[in-house]
């Protein structure tokens, strides 16, 4: 125990466990928005007050810091200093990786609410001088590294995140997976909870499955089977020992491979998806499991700027704590509203400038698209067809701002930047297209709040959630987008933004046309022609989707639905 830690021991607590927490934007310990998702999380709670503890990796050298040169993705290291953001706690505890013993320490960072509420969030850190220089760089890498450096990183967060809030007295409720990467914790509760069995003639440990499932609650993000965690059982064997039995972790994870997934849904009472849409698909992906829907939503006050953030004040009072309240904002005035937005899209342009991006003209619409450059995002589907767009844009004009990292191991990524770059090139004259780099949650503020349509375009049905939407809603900026994750519950036609693409099975070509129509024949058309009927459909984005598309009635849910089951 630590003293740091007395205003945080009077009542048992929730531990949310997540891979990545997107704590501020100075620290990256986040890649996108599985962290910011659990920053928001965090942050929510200290708002509510809830008796939360966040658990997490210090990851020293963060994700990576992108640079363009000539089109291309470069990436840096993101290098942070924990000691400058967060205090150093006395415990450690020692982990078996490999019939080795891994020393693991802890930093605590606070997150403060905006009524007195503070939530602890306990970075894991194997940077010691105790471990040998290989494990001292386990906890160094977000996502780095082979599969035998990932399976170590998960035995650190779940394995010793429930060892580390042991030795720091802290009393845990249950235990929340954000994502199958903490599923390892379930097998240190196992062994805690095993016992020897009493009756003549029975050998070996008997495991307490119910009492663990009625501590755990998992949630799922990944609607696609390759995108969780499996790994080899002669590795995950050499690397876990015998924390339960072979026979035992086959059972609960997979015969064929350590399923982290399966792991989590097997012991955990409350699994839930986050989105409705998701959650069926989950369903699918798992048939037997019940699986919840529980929407994600996004922190009010951290996704508001500043003109917003006044303009609510003024007329919204503790919106930041009852964001239900913004169902109120048609009451605001036209004028206000649209004065807001612009302060907003002036940051944007004067962010652009300093960049050495194009020079923007605040009076024509702004199309934003910012996302994770991976194929099924589709960021190339806007640039379908050039021709098209420039026929639109004589008539019609309007610019493009786009942002978005790739994985460094992930060369399709790669190469999407560079197309996008090229593209840019070829509509210049045309269509102004800016590409700002290092999108972080600085970045993200100012283009959320910023440009005038919001766009995403995933392949259906593999956009799990999405929130980058539920921001722009927040700041009065409809979506144009297609009707996947929680846009088919936030999307009215014409009321909170456009859809794109009618059908239940995802084509490029009907998908591109679809979105090139409605831009030509509704988006604009309503931008140029009718400034009532625009600031209407900015006012629907708030008190339709913002005001329910938020953490704290996300975190609202989770505490009645889950943690008090």
């Amino acid at each position: 125990m630590t003293a740091l830690l007395d205003p945080f021991i009077n009542e048992p607590r929730i531990a949310y466990f997540s891979m990545e927490i997107a704590l501020a934007n100075e620290i990256p310990t986040y890649s996108g928005g599985l962290g910011v998702l659990a920053g928001d999380t965090m942050r929510s709670a200290a708002d509510l007050d809830l008796p939360m503890v966040g658990v997490t990796l210090a990851s020293r050298a963060g994700y990576f810091r992108q640079e363009i040169v000539e089109g291309r993705q470069v990436e840096r290291p993101a290098f942070w200093q924990p000691q400058q953001w967060a205090q150093r706690l006395r415990a450690k505890v020692a982990l078996q990786i490999d019939a080795r013993e891994v020393w693991v320490g802890a930093w605590l960072y606070t997150v403060k609410g905006h009524r007195g509420g503070a939530v602890p969030v306990i970075l894991l850190d194997t940077d010691l001088p105790e471990n040998e220089a290989e494990d001292r760089e386990i906890t160094h890498y977000l996502y780095g590294g082979d599969e035998t450096y990932r399976l170590k990183q998960e035995m650190v967060l779940g394995i010793g995140g429930v060892q580390m809030l042991g030795a720091l007295g802290l009393a845990i409720r249950k235990y929340h997976l954000n994502e199958g990467h903490a599923a390892l914790l379930t097998l240190e509760l196992l062994r805690r909870l095993a016992y020897v069995p009493q009756e003549a003639g029975t050998a070996g440990l008997r495991y307490n499955v119910p009492a663990v499932r009625q501590r755990c609650v998992f949630t799922t993000h990944t609607p696609v089977e390759a995108g969780h965690d499996q790994f080899a059982y002669e590795l995950a064997d050499r690397l876990l020992g015998s924390i339960v039995d072979g026979a035992t972790l086959r059972k609960l994870a997979g015969e064929e491979r350590l399923n982290m997934t399966r792991l989590a849904l097997n012991l955990s009472e409350h699994v839930n998806g986050v989105a409705r849409r998701h959650a069926e698909v989950s369903r699918r992906m798992y048939p037997g499991y019940e699986v919840h829907a529980v929407t994600n939503g996004v922190h009010p006050w951290s996704w508001a700027c500043d003109s917003f953030r006044r303009l609510y004040n003024a007329h919204l009072p503790r919106w930041c704590h009852e964001p239900e309240l913004l169902v109120r904002a048609d009451r605001i005035p036209d004028e206000a509203v649209r004065q807001a937005h612009a302060e907003a899209k002036g940051a944007l342009l004067e962010r652009i400038g300093r960049r050495g991006g194009p020079a923007l003209d605040a009076t024509l619409p702004l199309l934003g698209f910012a996302r994770r450059m991976t194929e099924y995002k589709r960021a190339d589907l806007l640039f379908s067809d050039l021709d098209r767009l420039r026929a639109i844009a004589q008539r019609q004009p309007f610019q493009i701002v786009l942002a978005g990292k790739a994985h460094p191991h992930d060369a399709g990524g790669k190469e999407l930047i560079e197309r996008l770059h090229g593209w840019a090139r070829e509509l210049a004259g045309a269509v102004p297209v800016a590409f700002l780099a290092d999108y972080d949650m600085e970045l993200a503020r100012l283009l959320v709040s910023g440009v005038d349509v919001w766009l995403n375009l995933p392949l259906r049905p593999l956009e799990a959630s999405g929130t980058s939407g539920m921001k722009a809603a927040l700041n009065g900026v409809p979506s144009l987008s297609v009707p996947d994750g929680w846009w088919l519950e936030g999307w009215i036609e014409g009321v909170t933004g456009w859809a794109v693409g009618g059908g239940v099975d995802a084509d490029n070509a009907r998908d591109a046309a679809s979105l090139y129509d409605k831009l030509e024949q509704q988006v604009l058309p309503l931008y140029y022609g009718d400034r009532a009927g625009w600031t209407a459909v900015m006012k629907g984005a708030i008190t339709h989707n913002a005001s329910f598309f938020n953490s704290h009635r996300m975190m609202r849910r989770y505490v009645v639905e889950a943690y008090l089951r």
